[in-house]
């Protein structure tokens, strides 16, 4: 990862439109059952398409709250959660079914799918593994990490320990 830059994310139509400034805090690949199901139940909305990698997983690059915008199409930006007391909502745009970000209850950064982004970085850690055994040299760990933690720690502690609000999105 280089030099302080802006990028832009979004649904695949593009009525949606997000810029998210500075570095990604790290690009990951998750293999948890809550992402495998959410991918699946996503993959069948209409005129979708497949968040879930070749392996089942689900691609993300993480960025800090406090550096991202919507600048576009807000209002049609649902939030999905698995089960009502789900500690996680995941973010769709209803005009395309894109899948946009996931966000986490009480979290200071953002997870937005991998391939909202037009630039995005290469993933550089899987997690939440299990059992599952990789050949292609991407560090991949059964749970979360040290370094994986020691980077959202980072973020955290440069945000002043801040968890920013997000505008409320409507849930459906």
């Amino acid at each position: 990862m280089g030099a302080l830059r802006i990028s832009t994310f979004g649904c695949r139509c593009g009525n949606v439109a997000f810029e998210a400034t500075g570095e990604p805090i790290m690009a990951v690949a998750c293999h948890c059952e809550s992402c495998r199901k959410a991918a699946a139940g996503f993959a069948a909305l209409p005129g979708a398409t497949q968040v879930a990698n070749a392996e089942g997983g689900t691609d993300f690059v993480m960025v800090r709250k406090d550096r991202v915008r919507c600048v576009q199409g807000e209002e049609r930006l649902r939030a999905h959660r698995l089960t009502p007391q789900a500690p996680t909502r995941r973010v769709l745009a209803n005009c395309c079914n894109s899948p946009v970000f996931l966000e986490f209850k009480g979290g200071h950064w953002l997870s937005v799918y991998r391939d909202r982004f037009a630039e995005a970085p290469a993933i550089q850690m899987r997690t939440m593994v299990g059992d599952r055994k990789f050949t292609d040299g991407i560090p991949s760990y059964r749970r979360h990490s040290a370094k994986f933690m020691w980077r959202l720690l980072r973020a955290w502690a440069a945000m002043g320990f801040r968890a920013p609000k997000m505008r409320e999105i409507r849930e459906g």
